[in-house]
């Protein structure tokens, strides 16, 4: 999540604040701000450019493995 998506949301949070509490809002912000980046960065996650490299790595492995099912099928017929 980009550091731009992750002032959107605290400011969106911040603005739904109720009436009386808006005197705290640039204070509320920056709580939600840094609850948000802590929360996202104790998650596992990894980049779409990690994802699909592993995706085309799983992709390769299926198709070798297929194969080699294709293989030891035909043996066993013979």
């Amino acid at each position: 999540m980009s550091d731009d998506s992750i002032e959107s949301l605290a400011r969106k949070l911040a603005e739904s604040v109720p009436e009386g509490l808006r005197s705290m809002r640039d204070d509320l912000e920056s709580n939600f701000r840094g609850v948000l980046r802590s929360g996202i960065g104790k998650l596992d996650l990894v980049t779409r450019e990690e994802f699909e490299v592993q995706e085309a790595v799983l992709a390769r492995t299926r198709e070798k493995l297929e194969r080699l099912e294709d293989r030891l099928e035909e043996m066993e017929k013979n």
